[in-house]
């Protein structure tokens, strides 16, 4: 499997100087003890630094266990609105992001002042917001949610509240399926997602008559139709491992196929096709922006590092707090 690596910004991204005559990752890991620091790598990260982070996962799964260490520095390898949320849970640590640049399509579609705006146009309802928003978004909301616990907060909801779910329209739009609940939706896309090509899904699968479908619930809902798993990064890692079939076609950023091959090396797996038929143009262009120079960078500067204020901070706590509260997993103590 091919994962293409992005243009955005490529050619204007600084050139890390290395000691000469040492390895990166021998330098990342006496960095790491030198300032006490834990590395935390989405699933969406390169395989070269999910195999050097400490933690491995969720968004929310990185953040809650990194507040559960003792570690001083946090370089958290994903997009913004992840190190803000560690920063959020662990106000006292260090949060440094490898790239400051990388954000999120799905922050990115929904600003704080239109977020606001759209509230108070209905002030009857109550705000679900997908954690994949900035925190000042967050700050806006009533509860936050992640996919792995979005459908049964809402079943908690009493029936004759009504709710605006966003900024994701496709997982807004699944969940109202699966719940029978009429949800205000914000408009609002993954870039990754929206790329998987439903006609050039069911080509595929014909191809492969043996292999399983299994999607994120950000695609549309014409690419959820062909799926036989729907699920969050973490679900969909569970079920390759535990289901028997052998081959997959899996629908979402193909950084996870790293984690799949290694809990289940025995299986075949390729990323959903685009319009065009290929597999390769779904790599985030926002997560791969961190590279293991940067987070070296990172741990020497302790730069970019995230900044925030206290009463944003606290806002943004609070519908995270109550989602916890309200999350079948807490008592797990996994997100």
């Amino acid at each position: 499997m091919s994962t293409i690596h992005p243009s955005l910004d490529a050619t204007q991204q600084p050139k890390i100087a290395m000691p000469i005559g040492l390895r990166l990752e021998d330098e990342i890991n006496r960095l790491r003890k030198d300032r006490n620091a834990v590395i935390l790598a989405h699933y969406y990260q390169d395989s070269e630094i999910q195999d050097i982070a400490d933690f491995i996962g969720d968004s929310l799964d990185l953040s809650r266990k990194a507040a559960a260490t003792d570690a001083d520095v946090i370089v958290f390898c994903g997009v913004r609105f992840m190190a803000e949320v560690a920063k959020i849970l662990s106000p006292q640590k260090t949060v440094v992001l490898p790239d400051m640049k990388a954000g999120c399509s799905l922050e990115d579609s929904c600003q704080p002042a239109d977020f606001k705006a759209f509230r108070e146009a209905n002030p009857d309802h109550i705000a679900l917001t997908y954690i994949n928003c900035s925190a000042e978004v967050k700050a806006l909301s009533d509860i936050i949610v992640t996919s792995s616990n979005a459908e049964a907060i809402i079943r908690k909801i009493p029936e004759n509240q009504p709710i605006i779910f966003g900024p994701d329209q496709h997982l807004g739009r699944y969940l109202a399926q699966k719940t029978g609940r009429d949800m205000l939706l914000w408009p609002g896309a993954c870039m990754v997602h929206v790329r998987f090509s439903a006609e050039q899904l069911v080509k595929l699968r014909t191809r492969y008559s043996d292999a399983l479908v299994i999607a994120h619930p950000e695609c549309p809902e014409d690419v959820l139709a062909h799926a036989d798993h729907i699920g969050s990064t973490s679900s969909l890692i569970q079920y390759v491992k535990s289901s028997p079939a052998q081959r997959f076609i899996v629908a979402t950023e193909p950084g996870i196929l790293h984690q799949m091959q290694r809990a289940a090396p025995d299986k075949w797996f390729t990323t959903a096709p685009g319009a065009d038929g290929n597999c390769n143009c779904h790599a985030c262009p926002y997560m791969k922006l961190n590279t293991m120079e940067k987070v070296y960078s990172a741990l020497n500067t302790l730069e970019p590092q995230i900044h925030m204020d206290e009463t944003l901070r606290l806002g943004a706590l609070k519908p995270l707090e109550k989602m916890l509260a309200l999350s079948p997993l807490a008592a797990a103590s996994k997100a």
